[in-house]
């Protein structure tokens, strides 16, 4: 098979795959999907994928990346046999500058590695990094390596503070969130929730159990955030409601989980509500709380109330922005939504696998999101398609995406 077949044939069934699924999927958005008795679309183009994926590797290697890109737009689905093998979480994005961010490659559990992405060049930092962390607000960067965390005023800016670790060191950290001042850290992990100042170590979550001889701090979709103003904490994991904290560690309120299990939370920009996400499998809820009732609310899980708002009734959110207009979620089916405060979709859109990490820039018009495929993708928001093949209803345009899979090189597509 020529060239020229693969790039028909893969352009063909590529275009149609997406406009079926986009036909669904408005069908079953509009009509419920009950009422959709079609079959599911299926994209057919596995057979061309190792040929497509050596011609990718060509065009890294004799700089001809764009023209590629034009004649094979990228696919999810066809790639699925070598991410099984190959793929890696991208997580902790953080936008920098200009076009510029920072990432790292593997789990909490794993051996990482830290990337800057320089418009479209990567740079591999230091070996030693253990996860990276921004403030909300002030431009604090926290990084931690060796058990020490180190937060710098903007990426390797002036030193703020040091942080030796004791109590909390050689955990996997999920999540480091700097405070704005950067004297304290918010460290999220498996083996508990901790906030940590030059001299203090408290665990505010889970909390202890005085009967259990055994208890151990060990728990399973550990999350947690801060508001942007640092005036609350809010912690939850898949055997705890969302706790609601002041900005010690303390607890002032409770928010029950609508669906099984909670296992993420986000403030809005303006810190004027709370987004709280349970889940169940693949699919979830997300309930709205006013910041305003937040010290001593109470939210019964699993019951209709009127203190709270339903966001979304579909995802399993596995990490979130929030801009100054809407919420950027990204769930376990690969598709990332903007979503305002009163649960309106504004725009939804379709990358593939876990969606693992995201960040925007300031001016936010630009989104870069990583995925547990192994795949990094940077968008220009509301720009207009590239192509015929996305699937989704945003109009945004993909500048490239980085495919960072084991015992590869980089590949730009």
């Amino acid at each position: 098979m020529n060239i020229d077949d693969i790039k028909k044939e893969w352009n063909s069934k590529g275009s149609k795959y997406a406009s079926d699924v986009n036909k669904m999927v408005e069908f079953g958005e509009t009509n419920g999907w009950d009422n959709w008795k079609g079959e599911e679309p299926k994209d057919e183009r596995e057979h061309l994928s190792d040929a497509v994926f050596q011609l990718l590797k060509d065009a890294n290697r004799n700089n001809t990346v764009d023209v590629f890109r034009t004649d094979f737009p990228p696919a999810h689905s066809p790639m699925v046999k070598f991410m099984q093998e190959k793929s890696q979480s991208i997580q902790q994005l953080y936008f920098i500058d200009e076009q510029k961010i920072v990432f790292m490659v593997g789990t909490a559990h794993q051996k990482r590695q830290a990337y800057l992405l320089k418009d479209g060049e990567t740079i591999e930092l230091d070996a030693s990094i253990d996860a990276i962390g921004k403030s909300k607000r002030e431009n604090v960067f926290a990084i931690a390596s060796n058990n020490t965390i180190v937060t710098t005023q903007g990426w390797e800016g002036e030193i703020m503070a040091t942080f030796n670790l004791d109590e909390a060191k050689n955990l996997g950290i999920t999540e480091l969130i700097p405070f704005n001042d950067g004297q304290k850290i918010l460290l999220i992990s498996s083996d508990g929730i901790f906030i940590i100042t030059k001299n203090t170590e408290k665990m505010i979550h889970p909390l202890p159990d005085p009967e259990d001889e055994e208890w151990e701090p060990y728990i399973d979709m550990e999350n947690a955030t801060i508001s942007n103003d640092n005036k609350y904490i809010v912690v939850g994991d898949q055997c705890s409601d969302h706790r609601v904290l002041d900005q010690n560690g303390t607890m002032i309120g409770e928010v029950g989980p609508q669906s099984s299990y909670p296992d993420f939370c986000l403030f809005s920009k303006d810190d004027s509500q709370l987004i709280t996400n349970s889940c169940h499998f693949y699919n979830g809820v997300t309930i709205g709380v006013a910041a305003s009732d937040l010290e001593n609310i109470e939210i019964p899980a699993y019951e209709e109330s009127g203190q709270y708002t339903i966001i979304d009734e579909e995802m399993r959110v596995y990490c979130g922005i929030a801009t100054s207009k809407y919420y950027i979620l990204g769930d376990a089916f690969g598709y990332i939504r903007a979503i305002d405060a009163k649960g309106n979709c504004i725009w939804r859109y379709f990358l593939g696998s876990s969606i693992s990490g995201i960040t925007i820039s300031n001016d936010e018009k630009t989104l870069w999101v990583g995925s547990s495929s192994g795949m990094l993708h940077k968008l220009q928001l509301n720009n207009g398609l590239r192509d015929d093949h996305t699937i989704g209803t945003g109009k945004h345009y993909e500048e490239f995406r980085l495919v960072i899979w084991k015992d590869e090189p980089i590949l730009k597509w």
